[in-house]
């Protein structure tokens, strides 16, 4: 259980993040036209989750511009998305946002990807989703990165977690 703040109140999570040098769990998420995209459909590719509460939020839309910035000079590596919010919000705000470099999936149908990755917030005002956090995985589906932003509404170390997907 990782013990994180959201407004500086104390939050907690189910677990914590996959270790560095483990194999990452794998998922089943859904993306923009309801598929079920797992860890295995992205295998050979390096792959950057930027997991957050709500794409409808200002720190999460925040970092969603910068990775989508990213991911359009880099199109070898697969930045996804990860939250609670339906499909068709997620393309909503990515139409609006013209952030179309990034994938976004949603836990709408499952939420073991958030329990698997430890990531889960157990109580406080976002109960049921979750924390933010970064997890990067190679090309072997390897965990090289994580991070566990310790302020919900903190934006995460972009740089760092960009030059573990290099």
């Amino acid at each position: 259980m990782a013990n994180i703040t959201h407004r500086g109140n104390p939050v907690h999570t189910i677990g914590e993040l996959p270790a560095v040098g483990s194999k990452a769990p794998d998922f089943r998420l859904t993306d923009a036209n309801l598929n079920d995209v797992s860890l295995a459909d992205l295998k050979g590719k390096k792959k950057l989750l930027n997991i957050f509460p709500s794409i409808d939020t200002p720190t999460c839309a925040m970092s969603t511009r910068k990775f989508n910035e990213y991911a359009a000079k880099h199109p070898n590596a697969v930045i996804i998305m990860v939250s609670a919010d339906l499909p068709f919000a997620q393309q909503y705000f990515c139409q609006a946002e013209n952030t179309h470099n990034v994938k976004t999936l949603s836990m709408m149908r499952d939420r073991n990807f958030a329990k698997d990755y430890g990531i889960l917030l157990l109580d406080g005002l976002y109960r049921g989703i979750t924390a933010r956090g970064i997890v990067v995985i190679d090309e072997n589906d390897k965990v090289v990165y994580t991070e566990l932003v310790p302020e919900i509404r903190q934006e995460p170390n972009y740089e760092a977690a960009l030059a573990a997907l290099k």
